[in-house]
């Protein structure tokens, strides 16, 4: 599929998405490229049809796209509930487990999360997936120690890649800590990686979302389609 296509696959997920959002809902904006669609059309239902909401973001690209349209935005502390999360994803299976944190902004995407009632991911076909691993799974770690950390991963063989920028820099999360990815290919029993990750001493978070999720839309060359969590 070439980016021009994806592209519009992309879009017409976030389009679709964005009828979601009603007057006087807080919602959570997600973080990526699927959801810069999304918030462009928020952007224009803002404009053209009076849309009033509430919005949480979860990078801080999110928060100056919005902003531009002149949404509301506030951070998750001022609000006491958030009506419904709409955010990409990098992987999601038929379990709807997912992978996220492609972005670097796995950790307020979590935090946005799991303060909602409802969540929804907008995604290309190609996120759709048998078995997630074959995206490298973020870690998010605190800069001190991180080689200690590195090294544990290693040990566990799970192939870990500190992530650096175009500056040879290691990338700095909105919350200025470090990403490492593991390279696992497939991820055949998630619960117990998760467990693993997140009782690592330095480790703040880790991109797995584990059946999280209630709604996928699809960008699908024959229209957006819905996957719906029965176990939600």
């Amino acid at each position: 599929m070439d980016k021009t296509e994806q592209d519009r696959l992309k879009k017409a997920a976030g389009i679709e998405a964005a009828k979601l959002v009603e007057n006087g809902m807080t919602a959570g904006l997600g973080t990526g490229s699927t959801v810069r669609f999304f918030v462009d059309e928020l952007g224009r239902r803002v404009k053209e049809e009076g849309l009033e909401f509430t919005g949480v973001t979860t990078s801080r690209r999110t928060k100056e796209q919005a902003e531009g349209y002149g949404i509301r935005i506030v951070d998750i502390d001022q609000v006491d509930h958030i009506d419904v999360t709409i955010d990409g994803a990098d992987e999601v299976d038929k379990n709807f487990n997912g992978i996220k944190g492609g972005g670097a902004a796995l950790l307020w995407e979590k935090i946005v999360a799991t303060n909602s009632r409802k969540i929804v991911w907008i995604v290309d076909e190609s996120k759709v997936v048998d078995t997630i691993g074959r995206f490298p799974l973020p870690v998010e770690v605190i800069p001190f120690g991180e080689r200690h950390v590195l090294d544990r991963f290693k040990e566990r063989g799970y192939n870990p890649v500190l992530r650096m920028d175009g500056q040879g820099q290691p990338v700095l999360t909105d919350e200025h800590n470090h990403i490492i990815d593991l390279h696992l290919e497939r991820i055949e029993h998630p619960q117990d990686l998760a467990q693993d990750l997140i009782t690592t001493v330095g480790v703040v978070e880790h991109g797995l979302f584990l059946n999280m999720v209630d709604t996928v839309i699809v960008g699908d060359p024959n229209g957006p389609r819905v996957m719906t969590n029965a176990n939600k």
